[in-house]
């Protein structure tokens, strides 16, 4: 027989075969490597020392390999959670007295470490709408390093100006970084436009089974290498046995966002005809303020989308009467799933500031999983009450 090769050419195949490797009489699936280090001769860097803290074990170089074929990378890196590989990529490319611009609206998490913590370590950030670039420029400083933004953002779902945002970090020297958790590869590879580092937060759609939490970094190898040896440092490396059960979940991943997607668009079509929805953002609706750039870059619209009831209480009742989706956080598994926003995510955003975003007590979040569409929505149609 010859010898297999290490990716072929379509990302379907891939996220089940890419970079593994298979002795003559060896296992089909790559078992789980409970140990800590490994006898290796003496290394010519640190990062080639053979210990699980480094991330370089079997089940972290398996998963390596495959992320970044899959995003059509060169390299790839593994971390303990979505925030274990923001916060490194952050800290890789920015130190005290450095300044980045980034999307007025991201995931709680990534905007409570830029308002809260970053400013301790002399770092700073400035807010920017990532769909209109006319404003970007007043924002940028001698000393701003990057630009961070979001493939669809969180939990408003719009579509920024990704190709801008390539020509805008190349015309001044800055690393473009982006999180694509809501997207996936499947719908959307950010190198391939040029974007330098791409973010996932690999607990939601790539792992797709909510039993563990996990991050991606994905770019060149020299700006893997540098978040490496930052994530090393920090000690945020993924347990084997998590990166079994993710690379598990990877080989599914195109069958599920096939699925979700369209789920996705009936469900938010439903939505937007409803007479207590006063406003569904989805980026598949073609009255969406994205819907166009969304069609032209990505291959479908994903799994993720919010709303807003008329009232407040509408979407009380609505969250305690709805069935089929279960009330929690999280997002991008099998299971379809409904949260409010303003009360998880953003609850430590001021008040005032997410009312201005629309991140208000009326905004539902709902990651949109593999059920049944006809009694998903009937399901929503009987918990949001009569037309």
């Amino acid at each position: 027989m010859s010898e297999r090769p290490r990716s072929f050419e379509r990302i379907e195949t891939n996220l089940v075969h890419a970079g593994a490797e298979h002795d003559a009489e060896g296992p089909v699936i790559q078992p789980v490597f409970q140990t800590a280090n490994y006898l290796s001769p003496e290394a010519d860097s640190y990062e080639d020392v053979r210990y699980l803290r480094l991330n370089n074990s079997p089940n972290h170089r398996l998963l390596h390999e495959r992320l970044a074929v899959i995003e059509g990378a060169e390299d790839a890196l593994v971390a303990a959670s979505g925030m274990a590989a923001v916060t490194s990529t952050l800290l890789a490319f920015l130190e005290s007295g450095d300044h980045l611009l980034s999307h007025r609206a991201l995931y709680g998490g990534t905007q409570n470490f830029l308002d809260f913590d970053a400013p301790g370590l002399g770092i700073e950030h400035s807010p920017i709408d990532m769909a209109d670039p006319s404003g970007w420029e007043a924002a940028l400083r001698s000393t701003t390093k990057m630009i961070y933004v979001e493939g669809v953002s969180n939990p408003l779902m719009e579509v920024g100006d990704l190709e801008a945002v390539v020509e805008f970090s190349r015309a001044h020297g800055l690393v473009s970084v982006i999180d694509n958790t809501f997207l996936t590869p499947v719908n959307f590879r950010p190198a391939g436009i040029g974007i330098d580092v791409v973010l996932h937060s690999a607990t939601k759609y790539l792992n797709g089974h909510s039993d563990i939490v996990a991050g991606a970094v994905v770019g060149s190898s020299e700006r893997i290498a540098a978040v490496r040896r930052r994530l090393n440092h920090l000690g945020g490396s993924l347990d084997p046995h998590a990166c079994f059960l993710l690379e598990r979940g990877l080989k599914t991943l195109a069958l599920r966002v096939e699925r979700q997607n369209a789920n996705a668009l009936r469900l938010a079509e439903f939505l937007s005809s409803h007479p207590r929805v006063e406003r569904v953002n989805y980026p598949g609706l073609v009255g969406d303020p994205g819907h166009e750039r969304a069609r032209r870059l990505f291959s479908g619209f994903g799994g993720m989308l919010s709303f807003c009831t008329t009232t407040a209480g509408q979407a009380d009742e609505f969250l305690r009467n709805v069935h089929v989706p279960l009330h929690a956080v999280s997002l991008g598994a099998t299971e379809s799933l409904v949260v409010r926003p303003s009360r998880t995510s953003h609850v430590d955003v001021p008040a005032e500031e997410r009312e201005r975003l629309g991140i208000t007590d009326a905004l539902v979040r709902v990651s949109v999983g593999i059920e049944s569409i006809d009694e998903l929505v009937d399901d929503f149609d009987r918990a949001l009450g009569p037309s």
